[in-house]
């Protein structure tokens, strides 16, 4: 064993940075062995210096983060500052000065991911973000290492542990929206501005990332078709058990049946129980893989929260050290493909739609000529009324996606449907 150690740069100590600088502290010896040197934590950078850090010696502690990268013996930085700036500055700044980077950085991965592997690959070292995706589930290395040899067609997933936490709520206990988020809050699941969890941000974030390993291909955030789960309701859900099914927020990335090209999205969906997503509870995560050779394939763990998260940031750090000893680097950006990333009109779903409408003859037949006249066949219909007023529940086949938004806003204007109660993708069948 190699006896000089590698140094780390820790950069951002906040709950994952924290339990980082714990485990490399009393895990010090198994890193050790695993790495075939020690590692040893040279320079904490963060915002609040009097910040009481527990187990860190205050030595460490600097507010200058880049004259920490560039003081010549940095050989591994760990991002976990989050956002896209001073971060993006940071990580470039690592690779000018020769220092492998690993980070848990989602939002600028799936925003600048390129560029920065770019830099990694231009100055020869690694940019490793097992972190980024799912917390501790291993899901970026078995996808870009183990499944290099096969050809991923889709991958479906629970990638936001706040927002499965407030949809199994409402799923199990019956409760709104709100009082669901309520109690993820007071657990500590959701943050105090949750917006970007339960609007889709974080989730489609994550879904770039994956989409690019997984096509091999360049899928920008921008790229993502993004829903949010707020207009979820606790009738859509009675819907839902009606159909023998459940809501998740769902990241779905699929490649066309022509392999010509791909799509990625984020939306609420109605899956049917007997799916193995439909199972899973609380804040877990879970992400369905289906590849040509080896299948269908099912990651499922705890997906964020410092411990799991660090567990992953340990991973590659692992990794990219026992690279640095052996003077190479792992695999970098996959991206020969090429292919474009459709528009969500182009995706073909089913839909489950919701309509409020007058209880007289003839509502029915006016609704199914509005489905056909767009193209859109129907599955099935169902149909409850009460003094002049009813509920007209429609299930369709699998269709373009711009079809039946085209329907939806042509079923607004008839004089006999007073209102869209809800609208909802199905998938998983």
């Amino acid at each position: 064993m190699r006896t000089r150690p590698l140094k780390v740069a820790l950069l951002g100590c906040g709950v994952v940075g924290s339990e980082v600088a714990r485990i490399m502290t009393t895990h010090a010896d198994d890193l050790a062995a695993r790495i075939g040197a020690p590692v040893e934590l040279a320079g904490v950078a963060v915002r609040r210096p009097s910040k009481v850090r527990e187990g860190i010696d205050p030595a460490l502690v600097t507010t200058d983060a880049t004259a920490l990268l560039k003081r010549g013996d940095i050989d591994v930085a760990i991002e976990v500052i989050g956002g896209i700036e001073p971060a993006r500055t940071l990580i470039t700044t690592a690779f000018e000065n020769g220092i492998s980077v690993v980070s848990a950085n989602k939002a600028l991965l799936a925003q600048d991911g390129a560029a920065l592997h770019a830099a990694a690959e231009t100055h020869g070292l690694d940019l490793y973000y097992e972190a980024a995706v799912a917390g501790a589930i291993p899901l970026v290395r078995p996808m870009r290492e183990s499944l290099a040899g096969d050809k991923i067609n889709r991958v479906m997933g629970i990638v936001n542990g706040t927002t499965n936490f407030i949809l199994d709520k409402m799923d199990s206990t019956g409760a709104g929206y709100q009082e669901a988020l309520d109690q993820a809050t007071a657990l500590g699941y959701a943050e105090a501005d949750p917006t970007a969890d339960v609007e889709g941000y974080d989730a489609a974030a994550k879904a770039a990332i994956l989409a690019g390993i997984a096509f091999h291909t360049r899928v920008r955030l921008d790229d993502v078709y993004r829903e949010g789960m707020t207009e979820v309701s606790a009738a859509d859900f009675a819907s839902a058990k009606r159909m023998g099914c459940t809501i998740k927020l769902l990241a779905i990335l699929e490649r066309a049946a022509d392999g010509e090209s791909v799509t990625a999205r984020v939306h609420p969906a109605m899956i049917p129980l007997s799916h193995p997503l439909a199972s899973v509870r609380e804040a877990y995560n879970a992400v369905f893989v289906e590849a040509e050779a080896a299948g269908r394939l099912m990651f499922y763990g705890p997906g964020a929260g410092g411990s799991p998260t660090a567990s992953a940031v340990l991973g590659d750090l692992v990794a990219v050290c026992r690279n640095k000893l052996a003077e190479a680097t792992g695999p970098g950006e996959s991206a020969y493909t090429q292919l474009p990333v459709s528009p969500m009109g182009d995706v073909v779903t089913r839909y489950h739609i919701s309509l409020d409408v007058a209880d007289k003859p003839g509502v029915l037949a006016q609704v199914a000529t509005t489905f056909a006249e767009h193209g859109v066949s129907i599955d099935t219909v169902r149909q409850q009324g009460k003094d002049g007023e009813a509920s007209l529940v429609v299930v369709t086949h699998r269709a373009p996606d711009a079809a039946l938004s085209g329907t939806v806003e042509a079923l607004r204007k008839l004089d006999t449907v007073r209102g869209v109660a809800s609208i909802m993708r199905v998938e998983g069948e």
